[in-house]
């Protein structure tokens, strides 16, 4: 097994339920210790999730490493689709992830070098991969991008579904504006945070594949844990379908998971529930502002229902203007900012956030999104999620009422909190319930900018 770095976020769960990591390869010079931590799931299939350091899923991260990272990983598919050598970024991801002042813009930077347009369909998997999948296409620069979405929108026919088979909500549609866009003979990438047995890639493939064959297919992970049975599963079935399969990732292994963990898993999380301590009262609450943003028209917030490279090209036009404005918003004092993301609601975040870091250089911006995932929280720097807030859901969502969670925003012990937090959010999720749930929330940790997006809806 691998051995792990000083001060891992992984170490408290390796440590009490014996998971433990060990490398394959290191296609851009890091390992999966330097890519993911360990926290424990609220899930009775599951007992273990990684948590991605470059995701900015459950972390606030640097948006420039997040974005920098997806584009590298849409490099690596690009090499793959072309027949060319894969990028070679050297010192810059490791530097990046460690933190060293400008690897991460630096990263970013390289990764935004103009390259030779490539047509493909990449579809991204929601919630966590929805960003991630935008970023891929991103580098791919010709593109179509379509995410996968939990949310049935009046208007828009179902074009297939699939189901993630470990997940805690499960249902999945494809709901492309224009399905022509869709359904063409060229090369598909799926992209996801993990592989970490395929199988819902490879439905997703079969369900495609029965509707338009296509003689190429990508699969593109942050990090990929399959093993010699799960390659071979691909393998296989490509030779079922008569074409050809293929997976990239930022780096390779396994996570090895003792006997009984699920078991030891759910008594942990028994055990640590029944003796937490209630959160205290908030001592005082600081204002809530909004912004409007003064979306572009017709630009869609994202790839629920496709997303086109003049899309692309549109909001490169406007995002310094929007960054403009959020950094006048919240005013000359600011000097660590969270921009908060809306579960699907990835790419738009953090490209805003992004955009923010470059026109606030001297603040330390962060990025993460609010889940639908339920993960203990422990307080604790060997665990991955060191805080929780917990609220009501807020967009009425079509599997019913439910509790979602934003994680590592209030402050651990012994760590500052944010003094901006910035929550972006489409109009679907606006609503009375969000002021009285998760703002209400957010207010007793800082001041509290609302920056509102319209749901894109075809027109």
């Amino acid at each position: 097994m691998t051995a792990l770095p000083p001060g891992w976020p992984g170490s408290w769960v390796s440590a009490r339920l014996g998971v433990r990591l060990a490398d394959g390869p290191r296609p851009v010079g890091v390992g999966l210790a330097d890519l993911v931590g360990l926290a424990v799931r609220r899930n009775p299939r599951r007992a273990h999730l990684l948590v991605s350091a470059v995701l900015g899923k459950h972390v606030p991260t640097d948006p420039r490493l997040v974005y920098g990272s997806g584009l590298l990983l849409g490099e690596l598919v690009r090499a793959r689709l072309r027949g060319e050598e894969p990028p070679r970024p050297g010192a810059h991801v490791a530097d990046a992830l460690w933190g060293v002042p400008g690897a991460a813009a630096g990263l970013r930077d390289l990764m935004r070098a103009p390259q030779i347009p490539v047509d493909a369909v990449v579809l991204g998997y929601a919630e966590t991969a929805t960003a991630l999948g935008h970023s891929v296409a991103d580098a791919l620069g010709g593109a179509y991008y379509l995410h996968s979405t939990r949310r049935p929108v009046p208007g828009f026919a179902t074009y297939g579904g699939f189901e993630e088979e470990h997940s805690h909500a499960t249902s999945h549609l494809l709901l492309p504006a224009d399905p022509a866009a869709l359904d063409r003979d060229v090369p598909a990438v799926l992209v996801d945070d993990e592989l970490s047995t395929g199988r819902t890639v490879l439905n997703t493939i079969e369900a495609l594949h029965a509707v338009r064959p296509r003689g190429h297919y990508v699969l593109a992970a942050l990090v990929d844990l399959r093993g010699t049975d799960d390659r071979a599963r691909m393998d296989e079935l490509a030779e079922r379908l008569g074409t050809r399969i293929e997976a990239v990732s930022l780096a390779q292994g396994h996570v090895g998971l003792p006997d009984g963990i699920l078991e030891s898993g759910k008594a942990l999380v028994a055990d640590l529930t029944a003796r937490a301590a209630l959160p205290e009262g908030a001592a005082e609450t600081f204002p809530v502002s909004r912004l409007d943003l003064e979306w572009p028209s017709g630009l869609p917030d994202g790839g629920r229902h496709g997303f086109l490279p003049v899309h692309r090209s549109r909001l490169e036009k406007d995002l310094g203007r929007m960054a403009e404005a959020l950094a006048a918003a919240l005013g000359d004092d600011a000097s660590r900012v969270l921009v908060l993301g809306f579960e699907e609601l990835m790419y738009t975040p953090l490209r805003l956030a992004e955009a923010l870091a470059d026109t606030l250089p001297s603040v330390d911006v962060r990025y993460s999104t609010t889940t639908r995932s339920p993960v203990l929280a422990v307080d604790d720097p060997g665990y991955a999620i060191r805080t929780r807030l917990a609220f009501d859901a807020h967009d009425d969502p079509a599997d019913g009422p439910g509790e979602r969670y934003a994680y590592n925003v209030a402050p651990a012990s012994g760590h500052d909190g944010f003094d901006r937090i910035v929550f972006v959010v489409d109009d679907a999720g606006d609503t009375p319930a969000l002021a009285g749930g998760l703002v209400a929330r957010l207010r007793a940790l800082a001041p509290v900018l609302v920056a509102p997006v319209p749901a894109w809806r075809g027109r």
